[in-house]
C-alpha cells in the first residue's frame, strides 16, 4: 500500500476535469481520479446518487489502486463527497483540499431546484443543460474552455446527472464536522465563482483548526480548469505539509 492523491470531480462533469493536475503531479506520487457513479462510463448507483455512495466508490478506487492514505481534493460536489469520506474513513485521509465548495446543506429552495432539474433531465434529456450550462466558468474564460466544459457535460448520461442532483439535494450538513477536522486542510476559492460565492467557501477555513485559505483571482467555479497554474501552485506546498513530494 502507498500514499497518494485522490481527486474528486465536480458536477456535472467527470474525472477528465483533472487533466491539468494529472499533468502537473503524475510521476511524483500515486494519483486516483475516479469517475463517480454514473459519470464517465462508471456504473450508476440507482435513482439517487448519494454523497455516501460516491464516497464508497472513491474508497473502492483507492483499494483497487493499492493506496492506503491519501490527500483528498474535492471540488464543488467533490467537496461534498470529501466530507462523507472524512466521516467514513478518516484514518485514510492525510489532508483535505476543499475547493469551490461549502459545508452547509441546501436550503429548501435550492434543494427543490435540484429536484426540478432532475425531473427535467429525466423528461427531456440533457441537451438543454449542454446548451445553457450553469455558470461553471468566470466571465473571462476563453471560448475553447467553455466548449470543453460543454463537451464534458454532453458526455454524461442525463440519468447520471439527475441522480447526482437529487443526491446533492439530500446531502447532510457538514458544518458541525469542521471543528473536528484534525488534519491539514486547504480551502480554495476563486474571485469570480458565482455558483458558490467566495465568502461562503472561505468561511470554512475559520472553523477548521489547521486550515489555509487561498483565493484565486480571475477564475470561476471550476478554478482548477480556469486557473490551473494558480491552483497547482497552491497544491504543491500543501502536499509537502501532508508528506507528499511536490
Amino acid at each position: 500500500m502507498t500514499d497518494g492523491l485522490l481527486l474528486i470531480h465536480a458536477f456535472p462533469l467527470d474525472a477528465r476535469m483533472w487533466e491539468p493536475q494529472r499533468d502537473t503531479f503524475d510521476g511524483r506520487f500515486a494519483i486516483a481520479a475516479p469517475n463517480l457513479p454514473g459519470f464517465g462510463g462508471a456504473p450508476g448507483a440507482g435513482p439517487v446518487t448519494s454523497m455516501g455512495a460516491s464516497a464508497a466508490a472513491c474508497l473502492q478506487a483507492l483499494d483497487a489502486a493499492g493506496m492506503d492514505r491519501v490527500v483528498v481534493c474535492g471540488l464543488s460536489m467533490g467537496g461534498y463527497v470529501a466530507f462523507e469520506l472524512w466521516r467514513m474513513a478518516r484514518q485514510r485521509i492525510a489532508g483535505l483540499v476543499l475547493a469551490n465548495t461549502r459545508s452547509g446543506e441546501d436550503a429548501a429552495e435550492a434543494a427543490a431546484g435540484r429536484r426540478a432539474l432532475a425531473q427535467r433531465l429525466r423528461e427531456e434529456g440533457s441537451a438543454f443543460l449542454v446548451d445553457a450550462p450553469p455558470p461553471l466558468l468566470g466571465p473571462d474564460a476563453p471560448s475553447e474552455l467553455r466548449e470543453r466544459v460543454r463537451g464534458l457535460i454532453a458526455d454524461q448520461p442525463a440519468e447520471a446527472i439527475a441522480a447526482a442532483a437529487v443526491g446533492m439535494a439530500e446531502r447532510r450538513d457538514s458544518t458541525p464536522d469542521l471543528s473536528a477536522i484534525d488534519i491539514p486542510a486547504l480551502v480554495i476559492t476563486s474571485e469570480d465563482d458565482s455558483l458558490i460565492l467566495p465568502d461562503v467557501t472561505a468561511s470554512m477555513a475559520d472553523h477548521i483548526p489547521d486550515a489555509t485559505l487561498i483565493r484565486i483571482p480571475r477564475a470561476g467555479h471550476l478554478s482548477n480548469l480556469e486557473a490551473p497554474d494558480a491552483f497547482d501552485e497552491a497544491l504543491g506546498p500543501f502536499f509537502n505539509r501532508c508528506g507528499l513530494p511536490a
